[in-house]
């Protein structure tokens, strides 16, 4: 039977730990990050990898850095076959990429080189991009640069946001998995190399780049909600407060108001001047101190700041009555 060390944190993880279990592999260790604290309480927490270890009665270890950690070396000391990450968090070392007889490969949900690094489905989805998908790849000293054992590919529609694709990807890493890990093991597939001028990266979100830019186009702005939540979660700020986006349609319409202009407000409805004259329509925010609102009932008395705004003459934006400058969401870009 083949010994197997399984590397992950995430709920996307879970569901590939829980099949290599089921189609007998001997997994002989879960690693997985250490327990963080968790909402507004910081109430701490085990990542979702380490409750299904748990569940399935698997021995887990969680260091805090792994190189050259004495976990580590217990882990090493194990001496499996083959060790399967699946976006564990860190990296790690060659001794230890190197220990198990037939290495050490990793399910990424890109279609590699492209979105190489931590928040490939956040940019593929901020991109703008068709498609995605899952690599199956050797895993080496430079990040996500190993080989390509295989690839399948998912379309991106106009409802998938982060969390959607997680858990599409998630299951359809699971099965090529399946599929590629005993070719793997027998040595019948092979890594192909990847193409080093085709790599892009994706980097952990930063803050600066949650900030809604309303110079975008209206459909780039709905791409950067989308590839936003459910978290970290895009935001614009208002009077200084910040108000998060969870959901926006980008309009057929166009205006020649500058973009973040309020331009059109009524009981349902709250349009955005965005980049290049084109308009989205707000359909889901969470106001500063408030909890998540649809637009209807945020527009209806939940949002007070916007509700005290009433149109001034023949131009279709809006002042507001306390402080009197035009009402405008404000770009920080």
């Amino acid at each position: 039977m083949t010994k197997l060390i399984f590397m992950g944190t995430p709920q996307f993880s879970v569901p590939i730990l829980e099949a290599l279990v089921a189609q007998a592999y001997d997994v002989v260790a879960v690693v997985t990050q250490p327990d963080r604290p968790v909402g507004r309480k910081r109430v701490i927490t085990p990542t979702p990898v380490k409750e299904a270890a748990i569940r399935l009665g698997l021995p887990v270890f969680q260091p805090e850095k792994i190189s050259g950690s004495p976990e580590m070396a217990e882990i090493m000391a194990l001496e499996a076959d083959i060790i399967v990450t699946a976006a564990f968090g860190q990296f790690l070392p060659e001794a230890l990429l190197k220990a198990p007889k037939k290495g050490a490969i990793n399910v990424h949900a890109s279609l590699l080189p492209k979105y190489r690094g931590g928040a490939p489905v956040h940019f593929a989805i901020m991109a703008g991009e068709k498609e995605t998908g899952v690599t199956i790849m050797e895993m080496i000293k430079k990040m996500d640069a190993g080989g390509i054992y295989a690839q399948k590919s998912l379309p991106i529609t106009k409802k998938d946001d982060v969390g959607i694709m997680f858990d599409k990807l998630s299951l359809l890493g699971r099965d090529l998995l399946l599929e590629t890990l005993p070719k793997i093991l027998s040595g019948e597939l092979q890594p192909v190399p990847q193409e080093e001028q085709l790599a892009t990266f994706s980097p952990n979100i930063t803050r600066e780049q949650e900030v809604i830019d309303w110079q975008q186009t209206a459909e780039m702005i709905d791409c950067q909600v989308r590839g936003m939540r459910p978290w970290p979660i895009a935001y614009t700020t208002y009077q200084g407060d910040r108000w998060k986006i969870l959901a926006v349609t980008p309009l057929e319409e166009t205006t020649t108001h500058a973009p973040g202009t309020i331009i059109e407000r009524d009981k349902k409805t709250l349009k955005i001047a965005c980049g290049d004259g084109t308009v989205l329509s707000i359909e889901t925010l969470q106001p500063a101190g408030k909890g998540l609102l649809g637009i209807a009932e945020f527009l209806n008395g939940s949002g007070q700041k916007v509700a005290v705004m009433q149109k001034v003459g023949q131009d279709d934006e809006y002042t507001n009555q306390k402080n009197g400058p035009l009402c405008r969401f404000r770009s920080l870009r």
